[in-house]
């Protein structure tokens, strides 16, 4: 028999590997002889770094960069060397766990550090950049990101914006005179888990701003400075891609990398289940297994299960997901590849508890799959 584990992280808890690691061990408990096949997963936000690198055996490479708001951060970025590829996680430099809570500022926030990392990606002789920007503390537009490459963003009296997205109401004249020649070369691959465009009802600022520290009256203020900051890219560029899925990704780095990248925007997941392997992994299997935190309606936008269901239902195979909690409209799942769902809890528990013993409930539920598993195929 054959089973593919193929699960994101669980936030606060376990890495993929480590979620994938203790659904082996529960299935072997009830199936000692199959042939488990592990595959972490990631869909462009946390994690995917580490996904990617467990299993193309790359190197992990660390910088010090600008952090969101200007202190030094040091963030980790991977490499693939055969390849010439550069795994970078925006959220290692521009993420919101590098904000404590009282501090967040989506006005004040800066992309900058994530320029830096593909600068050094530049550096390091990159011909292939997957950026995965999920996570981020940043509501800027990406703008942080091009200055580091090279571009020139100028106010009325030729000064340098300040940084943060609300400054990008000042912005007058885009100079591309200095933007990284490099950057011409390089291949950019955008890994997310939302489709969102840049600005209005459904936009970066309106969607994510107050999860990042925007009031409602700074919301509307963010909105209209990336509105204008498009026009004038729209005016040097000659190419609006405001309104396109993922342009609102990360705050609206998606924007940017679209607009002075040319990059292209796929599903986090299905990034990462190129790189991994993962539809060679499910040919010939008997079940597919993901997971992740928190299963619900929004799985549905790209989220690993869905990515994994869908690749699994390609070739026929069943998938059964094993989640930390069972989330409102998780049901829907069902239409779309998804078979069976557990959540981790064994009886009443704080989140905390929850989080601290993962290891022993995902083997606990691994095993209850196998032995329902094994007594369906018995009767069949």
């Amino acid at each position: 028999m054959k089973i593919v584990i193929a699960p994101d992280s669980f936030k606060d808890s376990l890495s993929a590997q480590g979620v994938a690691d203790a659904i082996a061990q529960g299935l072997a408990e009830v199936w000692p002889d199959a042939q488990l096949v592990k595959c972490p997963m990631a869909d462009g936000g946390e994690g995917t770094v580490e996904s990617i690198l467990a299993a193309c055996e790359g190197e992990l490479r660390r910088t010090q960069v600008r952090g969101p708001l200007g202190a030094a951060v040091e963030a980790a970025w991977g490499w693939l060397p055969q390849s010439h590829t550069a795994i970078i996680e925006m959220a290692e430099a521009s993420g919101l766990q590098l904000v404590p809570p009282g501090q967040r500022d989506a006005c004040l926030s800066s992309t900058f550090g994530t320029g830096e990392l593909i600068r050094t990606a530049l550096d390091a002789g990159a011909q292939r950049v997957i950026l995965a920007i999920g996570g981020s503390a940043t509501n800027d537009g990406g703008a942080g990101a091009m200055q580091a490459l090279g571009v020139k963003l100028l106010d009325a009296q030729g000064q340098t914006l300040a940084p943060g997205g609300l400054a990008l109401a000042q912005l007058a004249r885009i100079d591309m005179s200095e933007i990284d020649p490099r950057l011409a070369e390089v291949r950019f691959d955008i890994a997310a888990d939302v489709n969102n465009p840049l600005c209005g009802p459904h936009g970066a600022s309106a969607i994510f701003g107050p999860q990042k520290g925007a009031s409602p009256e700074q919301v509307q203020q963010l909105d209209n400075a990336l509105g204008h900051f498009a026009e004038r890219c729209a005016q040097v560029l000659n190419n609006d891609v405001r309104d396109e899925p993922g342009s609102g990704a990360a705050g609206g780095l998606g924007f940017a990398a679209k607009a002075f990248l040319g990059a292209q925007f796929k599903a986090g997941v299905e990034v990462v289940a190129e790189l991994v392997g993962l539809d060679d992994a499910v040919k010939g299997a008997d079940l597919v297994i993901s997971g992740e935190g928190r299963f619900d309606a929004q799985t549905l936008r790209g989220k690993t299960p869905f990515g994994v269901a869908r690749i699994a239902r390609q070739h026929g195979v069943p998938v059964i997901v094993i989640a930390g909690t069972l989330g409102q409209g998780y049901q829907a799942l069902y239409e779309h590849g998804i078979d069976a769902a557990f959540a981790l809890a064994s009886g009443p528990m704080t989140l905390e508890q929850a989080c601290a013993e993962a290891p022993r409930l995902l083997r606990e539920r691994a095993s209850d799959v196998a032995r329902v598993w094994r007594v369906a195929a018995r009767k069949a």
